[in-house]
């Protein structure tokens, strides 16, 4: 979880009152201190422990191994079966038997154990999971994990109704608790990891899933875990639902796989046109779940598309169906067709957005008759009347004076009938032509130049080495019509000017030469 995400703390009440919660019959008591300054080790003692169990009969030995494992199942230490925390590692522990046991109630035990310890690890997951800061996967794992305990509950209360009538021994009590051992191990094994990584948010969706289909063998087991991975996931969905139907980032614990820079605001829009805001405003992260790697750009883009329209003062939300609602993951994909739906849905409206509204085709018109110079007439009346302040050094150039000529030249030609024509701009480079190609990396300079940084400047240049133009581009036709595109362009425009500045000079050395006399 991203620590800038502030969470609320948990409420003091539940420190101060351990006892309220399962884990306090494995913490060590306050009064273990004591125990332990006379010699005494409290790891060494069940409680309330008379006589060693091998001083009764073998059929009194087995009613009490039953009771005392009726107990263990729900992690509380019976009388002649105790519970030891392994010293040096987090959250285990283990279940040891008297000494004195018989044989073979000590192995049949023994066979049970796995299941006890399972559970207390189950239990003390869900436990401190359940907090705030663990997040909302955490939380929906932690209530699927708390509704499998109830079952599991349930069953040992019947186990315990059965004792109590008389009908139960050890080996049936072995009977009914095998089935339930290979699904409580494998949800160990997740806890385990879960628990030694701190996982949030995707890093669980994607342990339960690998786990998944690690049990691929097991029928049993690989459904409950697919299970459990669709309960933790629909806390996840519901954020991905909201950012794919309505463009919002409901993340409160900061799990999700999109991060969103809040420094950017709308009014920066103003001062800047390029593509800034739409590359970093919304970002992916690295934890991506797995089950939606490969649409994750899809993803991304959809919301970010509701979000220009948004900002654009077009509010919009993509309708959805109820058999569209993204609840549950699967094998039949159709969350996947849903995103999809959502994407072709927003995208269209945008594009029909910057198509109506902001003119998409009229500008890239201007952009053909003016960058591509398909009406360039008005390039050379501008090089007519603007020839003496190009022919300054760019230093010495007013930008603002070619702007104006500019605007004349405009206004003197055809293109005056455009209505985009005052947003052509022109600048001056503070550099060559050769210098601005060797930047271009896809026109792979750098196999003829090894290195742009060789290239010498001329002593002398002047404005027609370095003058080019440029189209204003405003939110948010900036995503259609990029500036990188402007910067290829450009070489174009400037090329186009240094050969109709040197067809000028040809012409007037051609006009002012002397004809050789006629013989």
């Amino acid at each position: 979880m991203d620590s800038t995400i502030a969470s609320p703390s948990t409420p003091k009440w539940n420190v101060d009152r351990p006892f309220l919660t399962g884990r306090f019959h494995q913490e060590t008591k306050a009064t273990s201190g004591v125990a332990e300054s006379k010699g005494f080790s409290m790891d060494l003692f069940g409680p309330g422990v008379d006589k060693p169990i091998g001083c009764y009969p073998a059929a009194i030995q087995e009613l009490i191994v039953i009771d005392d494992l009726l107990c263990a199942l729900v992690g509380i230490e019976g009388r002649y079966i105790s519970i030891r925390r392994v010293h040096g590692k987090d959250d285990s522990v283990t279940f040891q038997v008297d000494a004195s046991m018989d044989l073979a109630l000590q192995e049949s035990a023994k066979r049970i154990f796995p299941l006890c310890e399972s559970y207390l690890l189950i239990n003390q997951f869900v436990e401190s999971r359940s907090q705030f800061k663990s997040g909302l996967v955490n939380h929906a794992f932690s209530a699927a994990l708390r509704t499998l305990l109830l079952d599991y509950q349930a069953m040992v209360a019947q186990l315990e109704h059965q004792f109590r009538l008389g009908k139960l021994s050890v080996q049936g009590l072995w009977f009914y608790c095998q089935p339930m051992m290979g699904s409580m191990q494998a949800l160990s094994i997740v806890i385990k990891k879960a628990s030694a990584s701190n996982f949030i948010g995707s890093a669980v969706l994607n342990l339960l899933q690998s786990q998944a289909k690690a049990m691929a063998g097991d029928h049993v087991v690989r459904s409950l875990l697919e299970k459990m991975s669709q309960s933790a996931s629909q806390a996840y969905l519901g954020i991905l639902e909201r950012w794919v139907y309505e463009g919002v980032i409901d993340d409160p614990y900061g799990e999700f796989f999109i991060a969103e820079n809040k420094l950017l605001q709308k009014e920066s829009l103003t001062q800047d046109y390029d593509t800034k805001y739409w590359q970093q405003r919304y970002s992916l992260k690295d934890d991506i779940p797995s089950f939606l790697a490969n649409a994750a750009d899809t993803i991304l883009t959809t919301g970010k598309y509701l979000n220009v329209m948004r900002e654009c003062g077009h509010s919009i939300q993509v309708p959805v169906a109820e058999n569209a609602k993204l609840t549950t993951v699967g094998s039949n994909h159709r969350y996947l067709e849903c995103i999809k739906a959502a994407y072709d849905f927003a995208s269209g409206e945008l594009l029909n957005l910057i198509k109506d509204k902001y003119d998409l085709m009229g500008k890239l018109r201007s952009i053909k008759h003016y960058l591509l110079l398909d009406q360039g007439d008005f390039l050379v009346h501008f090089m007519d009347i603007a020839r003496e302040e190009l022919m300054k050094k760019p230093d010495e150039i007013s930008v603002e004076k070619l702007q104006s000529l500019l605007d004349l030249a405009l206004r003197s030609t055809a293109a005056v009938a455009d209505p985009y024509h005052e947003d052509l701009t022109c600048y001056v480079e503070r550099t060559t032509l050769l210098k601005r190609l060797s930047t271009l990396k896809d026109l792979q300079i750098s196999q003829i130049v090894s290195d742009s940084s060789d290239l010498e400047e001329p002593v002398s240049i002047t404005g027609l080495e370095t003058f080019s133009l440029s189209f204003k581009v405003r939110w948010p036709l900036s995503l259609v019509i990029s500036t990188k595109s402007f910067d290829k362009i450009s070489v174009n425009i400037s090329v186009s000017v240094s050969l109709q500045a040197c067809e000028s000079t040809t012409l007037c050395s051609m006009a002012t030469t002397p004809r050789p006399s006629e013989t």
